[in-house]
């Protein structure tokens, strides 16, 4: 089969979904393409900054999500021994420290919307086998095999928004620097306890971050620090010892997590690193979002980012002048910079908040 697009999107995560949405509102014709057989299978950071928000609003989706459902945090909390040394109160004018947002809610959202636009396809459980490229050497179409069939999609612009181990990269030959940060890190999500109120709680444990992101319909979600590398060792120590430390730090989750974090099993690992690339394309392809620039989980910086990437985008490809996706980079390459740099810097200085005063 061929299918003949303006532009073809690789990734259905929220950078993807959100830029085949704006370009099929102005007329693009655009196919998105996603490897799983359903949008929000695969994990993804959920909660939204000021950026994250306004891009939404601007967009008329953020209504939307609230009716779906959301969670504003309303204080972010470092605890100590069980107890909660310091407390931070959002800007009024902001009036919250981050939303929680569920991706099945926003993917919904902007998938409402898209399929409002003739333009707007998908295609799904479609992995990418191949680019091709002209006699020019122009990227102008690509092979995938969808439900076992090949399918060949002819574009005149490929977008990578298949994340961190983006296979779009890859098959352009567009190299990628990658940065270790020492940790990895354990997820894991529970019911929250009665009275619980929306909010991120911090603690640090032998040297080792936990932090607490209440999440919409009543659950935590858990992400605890763990050295790099060191997880296939730790799973063969006991693990009553291991949880008992979540337990003290955090005593009012102590019931839940005895109940809901009984073993290994109950973890998530993820292998935490940040990565760059000089190119964000080339040749008729162009990265956004984990592609071209993957974050730690440090500031929950990445999904606002892939959001402000396919924003950006969006407005360089319908401007009446050719399309300079350089400019584009340039553009958001010193924000990326700075927000790395930022990740960077609480990282190291995480444990300045838990010097107690005598």
């Amino acid at each position: 089969m061929i299918k003949k697009v303006d532009v073809c999107i690789v990734g259905g995560g929220p950078g993807g979904v959100l830029l085949a949405n704006l370009l099929a509102k102005q007329k693009v014709s655009v196919l998105l393409v996603e490897r799983t057989n359903a949008f929000a299978k695969t994990f993804r950071g959920e909660h939204l900054n000021e950026e994250g928000e306004h891009i939404l609003k601007r967009h008329g989706i953020y209504e939307r999500i609230e009716q779906l459902g959301l969670l504003k945090m309303e204080t972010l909390e470092y605890w100590h021994n069980g107890t909660c040394i310091k407390t931070i109160m959002p800007d009024e004018a902001v009036g919250h420290l981050g939303i929680h947002v569920p991706q099945a809610h926003l993917l919904q959202a902007i998938l409402e919307q898209a399929k409002g636009y003739p333009t707007f396809d998908y295609a799904l459980n479609t992995t990418v086998k191949e680019l091709i490229q002209n006699e020019q050497g122009q990227y102008t179409a690509v092979r995938a095999i969808q439900n076992g069939k090949e399918l060949l999609i002819e574009s005149q612009l490929i977008i990578g928004a298949d994340g961190r181990h983006s296979s779009i990269r890859k098959l352009a030959n567009i190299e990628s620097t990658v940065r270790s940060h020492g940790y990895d890190l354990l997820w894991a999500r529970i019911p929250a306890p009665q009275n619980w109120s929306p909010s991120i709680k911090m603690a640090l444990v032998e040297g080792m971050q936990i932090s607490l992101f209440t999440q919409a319909k009543g659950f935590v979600q858990i992400g605890w620090n763990i050295e790099k590398g060191s997880f296939p060792s730790l799973r063969k120590e006991p693990f009553t010892p291991f949880i008992e430390k979540l337990c003290l730090a955090f005593p009012q989750l102590a019931s839940s997590v005895k109940e809901h974090i009984q073993s290994w099993k109950d973890f998530v690992l993820l292998d935490v690193f940040s990565s760059t690339s000089a190119q964000w394309g080339k040749n008729g392809v162009v990265l956004i979002g984990d592609a071209v620039h993957t974050m730690t989980p440090t500031g929950a910086y990445g999904l606002n980012s892939a959001l402000m990437d396919a924003h950006i985008l969006a407005e360089q490809l319908l401007q009446n002048e050719p399309f300079d996706y350089v400019s584009c980079a340039t553009m958001r390459k010193r924000e990326i910079e700075k927000i790395q740099a930022t990740q960077i810097e609480k990282e190291q200085k995480f444990s300045d908040a838990f010097v107690v005063l005598k």
